[in-house]
């Protein structure tokens, strides 16, 4: 993993003062560099591709709104951006679970050779159950750090936290999931002897 400000940085702090200025090819700079990153970030996040498109646009229309008032840190505009885009992704998950739930299950013809990716979407099911369950704070931070290959200093900087916090969060997530998905890994085993 990468460790150090981001070598981009000071292009970023360039690229941003000119945005200031109203300059439309510096924010075209800005989001061609950083808008595959929050595309990324918010299709994990959502599962969907078109609102994960819909939640890039509106953090790159927060960046242009922001972008008299934004101060950079040594990681350059990701941390912001990341931040920002995680935020909108969680009112988005928020504001989705207040749909309303029919009685009616629709049906769905499925194979019987279809057992071994029934199974491995039941786990996978569980594992985002566990990862759901967990404390929002450190399930953002294990995504960012193992799925998103942010070092800690860089969980710390998009969370707003020290490196030592982001250590803690990390070390209880996993404990958490390791606890949660206890039963589910040793079947795992037993199954693979």
């Amino acid at each position: 993993m990468r460790s150090g400000p981001w070598p981009g940085a000071p292009e970023d702090q360039v690229l941003l003062t000119r945005v200031r200025q109203q300059d439309a090819e510096a924010f075209r700079i800005l989001v061609d560099r950083h808008l595959s990153t929050i595309v990324v970030l918010a299709r994990r996040m959502l599962k969907d591709e078109a609102e994960a498109d819909d939640i890039a646009q509106e953090a790159l229309l927060r960046l242009w709104r922001a972008g008299e008032t934004l101060e950079l840190g040594p990681y350059g505009l990701r941390p912001w951006l990341r931040r920002v885009t995680s935020n909108l992704c969680l009112d988005r998950i928020r504001s989705s679970r207040r749909t309303v739930v029919t009685d009616e299950v629709p049906e769905v013809a499925e194979e019987a050779s279809q057992e071994v990716g029934l199974e491995e979407q039941d786990l996978a099911k569980r594992v985002g159950e566990a990862m759901s369950a967990l404390p929002e704070r450190q399930r953002r931070a294990l995504t960012l750090f193992h799925h998103e290959g942010l070092s800690q200093a860089e969980v710390g900087e998009v969370l707003g936290i020290s490196d030592e916090a982001v250590e803690s969060l990390l070390a209880r997530a996993r404990r958490a999931l390791r606890a949660s998905l206890e039963n589910d890994w040793k079947s795992l085993l037993q199954s693979e002897s």
